[in-house]
């Protein structure tokens, strides 16, 4: 499992920031600190210069000014929050330009035996901060406001969110010595091994860590009772307002800063989240919304989208839902409950098309040995559409709605695109398969005897090709089937003269 063991830390023994004693010395200066953490950094509030980079350690690691400007704005909290204390967060933040940690390291390694949702990243980087608001009427703005951020290309969140309630605690009452200790402790831990469970000493704790593999299974669920803890990223990494490419398609933006309600009106979709009224009948908040409506800071909580729906609402999974969260029940059922209804209506949405796709392939009792396949017919779409009046999703299931809409947008997305060319080669597989089967099934020898030499050598090219492509192709065929084709090639190359079997098969 995935996990970062919270039951089991343990004191290390040792002054705060000693080493242990069976840790190796590194190969290179910060060479195993470089494998978890590119650096850490300290932001800290002025009053002439508002957040300011205060310590980056190590002293010689290279961020450009963009990329300082950017952790200096994220490490502090986008909107006024008047609660005081410790607060923890992440943010993602664009890399400029290519490596320049003087101790890189390989990640090739690492990569090729991590999950993909956990393998380093090659243009961004993390941070994970530790942000401390306490008043301090020694502070001219009455408050101490300082961040500890440890940025790193690895997505380790719940990871390094426990190493930041470690140290900085200690950081914030000893400042820059301490910080120096940790990040040496830091550079005698091992490289991160998918599939190992490593042991982590940190201020006289130690840290237990699973790593999962490519061949583990991917637990995302919440923390089990006995206190280990995901080392899993969020399931959704969300970009910064502070990015300059914010306005790329495809982006999705958490802000808490009621300025953008208004500024990103044009945006497609937005969520306003808030209370849930449960009582009643269908909240208002599950209703969707035109974004025309999202122009006041007093707006709603609800689903403001300029998406024109094709099916109507299911009520009922609607009051389901509802009244599954106004019972309490568990989340995994009511997840459970949604999941099903979405493959129910994913499946009811397919069928109709592979019955199509299926109705374009050759009939088998076409198929002739000595002929070349029949060839797949081609995707009509207006032929499709009218076939959806007596063969359409509305004999399975029971949302009505424009469903000629939903399959004309389908057919202009790249899903269908992707889709079609994968069902059309899986055909096309089927179809060689069943050509190589129908050549296996005749009898050879009668066809040999009115032949010429030179359509019995282009027999046999053309069934080592296609031995080659079943192989290659992995084909639907049958081992039988393959040595039977083996055989045929035999007795055509024996029924040929010598020197032409000598060119066949050169020894």
């Amino acid at each position: 499992m995935d996990a970062l063991s919270g039951a089991g830390l343990r004191r290390a023994r040792g002054r705060l920031g000693a080493p242990s004693s069976g840790a190796r010395a590194p190969a290179a200066p910060w060479a195993r600190f470089s494998a978890w953490l590119e650096c850490v950094c300290v932001v800290t509030f002025d009053l002439e210069l508002g957040q300011a980079l205060e310590l980056v350690y190590p002293s010689d690691f290279r961020l450009t000014d963009k990329e300082k400007s950017s952790i200096c704005y994220l490490s502090f909290p986008d909107s006024h929050s008047g609660c005081l204390g410790d607060t923890q967060f992440s943010f993602r933040i664009r890399q400029c330009g290519g490596q320049r940690s003087p101790w890189a390291t390989d990640d090739r390694h690492y990569d090729s035996r991590a999950p993909m949702s956990l393998q380093k990243e090659s243009s961004h980087y993390f941070g994970y901060v530790y942000f401390r608001q306490v008043k301090d009427s020694s502070v001219k703005r009455g408050y101490f406001q300082k961040s500890l951020v440890l940025v790193s290309r690895l997505p380790f969140v719940r990871l390094f969110q426990a190493l930041l309630s470690l140290i900085a605690p200690e950081f914030f009452d000893k400042l820059a010595p301490c910080l120096e200790a940790v990040c040496s402790e830091i550079d005698q831990w091992p490289a991160p091994e998918p599939g190992q469970t490593l042991s982590l000493p940190v201020v006289g704790v130690v840290l237990q860590v699973h790593i999962p593999s490519r061949a583990d299974k991917l637990d995302c669920g919440p923390p089990k009772q006995c206190g280990r803890e995901s080392l899993l990223p969020t399931p959704l990494v969300l970009s910064s307002v502070h990015e300059l490419d914010l306005f790329r398609p495809n982006v999705v933006l958490g802000v808490t800063n009621p300025f953008f309600i208004k500024t990103l009106q044009h945006w497609p979709h937005i969520l306003r989240i808030g209370e849930p009224k449960l009582s009643g009948g269908l909240p208002k908040q599950v209703k969707l919304k035109k974004p025309s409506r999202l122009k006041t800071l007093d707006t709603k909580p609800g689903l403001y989208t300029a998406y024109a729906a094709h099916l109507h609402r299911d009520k009922a999974l609607l009051k389901r839902l509802l009244g599954g969260l106004q019972k309490k029940r568990p989340p995994g059922a009511l997840a459970t409950l949604l999941r099903t209804h979405l493959l129910e209506l994913t499946q009811s949405f397919l069928v109709p098309l592979e019955r199509y796709m299926a109705g374009l392939m050759p009939l088998q009792k076409s198929i002739t040995p000595w002929k070349a396949p029949p060839q797949i017919g081609p995707f009509h779409q207006e032929d499709f559409l009218h076939s959806l009046e007596h063969a359409g999703p509305q004999l399975a299931c029971i949302l009505k709605g424009d469903w000629l809409g939903l399959y004309r947008r389908f057919f202009k997305s790249p899903h269908f695109d992707g889709w079609y060319r994968q069902r059309r080669r899986e055909m096309a597989h089927r179809l060689e398969a069943l050509h190589l089967e129908a050549i296996c099934e005749a009898n050879i020898e009668t066809w040999m005897k009115d032949k010429s030499e030179v359509e019995v050598v282009d027999l046999v090219l053309k069934l080592r090709e296609k031995l080659v492509r079943a192989q290659g192709h992995q084909l639907p065929v049958k081992e039988e089937t393959l040595d039977r084709a083996r055989l045929y090639i035999e007795t055509a190359i024996g029924s040929l003269p010598k020197d032409l079997q000598a060119v066949l098969c050169p020894t």
